[in-house]
């Protein structure tokens, strides 16, 4: 099974998705990676679920992507006299470390790291920024607020401090043991919330190894402070619009995704647009035109891929939601004016001999037109060079390692294979044709163009090309 567009599609498995034939017919319909959300479900119903998806890859020969979603640290108010209070603006409100229940003159908020990194003037935002406080005074254990939006606010609602970075791990002791337990099970990326600095991205890495690759979700204003440096230490980034548009003015948003989308691209790092993306296919069967135009803007801007959430786990219309996604990306890559935004927002290659090699594959194909690129690695470094390039043809990523086959189910372009080892150009050579025409992508006298690196299986050795003619 071949897909016949460059962006890939994200969905998310639920309750409206959790069997068999559920997952079967989101794959048949386009999925290609699978997101395991472990902010919800049990581990069980996680390893369930991806026991199915590794059973579908058997029967389908293609490799298909699992990504782990880690909750990450959720801020909360705890509880309130009678379940809910009301706040009116203006009034003065206090939040402190007494675990009793709330009112509307106090709550309790049982995280000192929040009071720990507070200023006089810091605004902090109440259940997904609908209610906002402006802190007049603190103390170790306490602030004093004036309420400036008002409203209604009920037990256990999230607690966001847009201006602060807090001195918090993305690691929670939950997270920890999630995490153990999807590497144990063989996931391929791993989805690090909360992320603030490129430390955060150390401390994962430190844990997960080369077990799987990490995915920074940036989700917090601060992120976008160390952008830079936390693309340069991940293995990929989602834009996680959520908690982004409400800890900043949702105005930014679209600003800050093509600022993230460049960063990613310009470094040849897979990115994932999220979030709201077809909310409205929740219950209902059609997206509203916005949505579309949401999705369509994000091929445009050459993103890896898109991503479902509440839209394939818990909404009435999951397959119509995947198909349309599909279909979305399908008519985005057809128009002409595609690749030519595509080129127009290429950057400069670096100035190594990967990129040399890839960027001479993208002008091959140019100019050339061959049936595809066959890019033969076994890290999957030579894979995401070509796919930096965006060039004008499919790639096929030749792999020799299950891992990194499906890793490639997330990168722009990539169609993964799993092969032998090879021992030398001219057997590499052959395996590339052969693949070519037996994943349906060439046919006798077509051309392919050949991306390797040489000794074979020495990660970042990318140096030869070669263009081979079908017998």
């Amino acid at each position: 099974m071949r897909r016949t567009r460059s962006a890939k599609i994200v969905a998310t498995l639920g309750p409206a998705t959790t069997d068999e034939p559920a997952i079967r017919a989101l794959f048949e319909r386009g999925v290609d990676v699978f997101r395991l959300n472990f902010s919800h479900g049990t581990q069980h119903d996680h390893a369930r679920r991806l026991d199915t998806i590794r059973r579908l890859e058997k029967e389908f020969g293609r490799p298909i992507g699992v990504l782990l979603d880690l909750q990450g640290p959720k801020l909360r108010l705890g509880t309130f006299e009678g379940g809910r209070a009301q706040l009116d603006a203006g009034s003065r409100f206090r939040l402190d470390m007494d675990p009793t229940s709330g009112n509307a003159r106090r709550a309790p908020l049982l995280h000192p790291e929040i009071f720990a990194a507070l200023q006089v003037g810091t605004d902090l935002l109440l259940d997904d920024g609908k209610l906002r406080l402006r802190v007049d005074s603190f103390g170790p254990d306490f602030a004093e607020t004036t309420v400036l939006v008002g409203g209604p606010i009920s037990d256990r609602k999230g607690v966001n401090v847009p201006s602060v970075v807090l001195p918090i791990s993305p690691l929670t002791p939950k997270d920890l043991d999630d995490l153990a337990c999807g590497l144990a099970m063989g996931v391929d990326w791993v989805a690090l919330s909360f992320v603030q600095r490129p430390e955060d991205i150390e401390e994962a890495r430190a844990i997960i190894g080369k077990r799987a690759w990490i995915m920074a979700k940036l989700e917090k204003p601060a992120a976008i402070d160390h952008l830079d440096a936390i693309v340069d230490l991940c293995d990929g980034v989602m834009v996680a619009r959520g908690d982004l548009g409400v800890e900043l003015p949702p105005e930014r948003v679209p600003e800050l995704q093509r600022l993230i989308v460049r960063a990613c691209r310009k470094r040849g790092k897979p990115v994932v647009v999220a979030t709201q993306m077809l909310e409205s296919m929740i219950a209902a069967p059609v997206p509203t035109r916005a949505e579309v135009s949401d999705v369509a803007t994000a091929v445009y801007d050459g993103v890896d891929a898109v991503m479902l959430s509440a839209e394939s786990a818990s909404g009435k219309y999951p397959l119509e939601a995947v198909a349309m996604m599909d279909r979305i990306i399908s008519r985005v890559e057809a128009d002409a004016s595609y690749r030519i935004g595509i080129d127009a927002t290429h950057e400069a290659s670096l100035s190594t001999t990967a990129d040399a090699v890839c960027a001479s594959m993208r002008q091959v194909a140019a100019l050339l037109a061959p049936a595809a690129t066959v890019t033969y690695t076994s890290s999957g470094f030579t894979s995401l060079r070509a796919a930096r390039e965006r060039p004008a043809v499919p790639i096929i990523s030749l792999t020799p390692d299950v891992a990194t086959a499906r890793r490639m189910a997330m990168v722009w372009g990539v169609h993964a294979v799993l092969v032998d080892d090879v021992h030398d150009v001219a057997e590499m050579i052959e395996c590339a044709c052969r693949n070519a025409c037996t994943e349906g992508f060439a046919s006798t006298g077509r051309d392919v163009v050949v991306v390797a690196g040489l000794p074979f299986g020495l990660s970042g050795t990318t140096n030869l090309l070669h263009v081979a003619r079908i017998p």
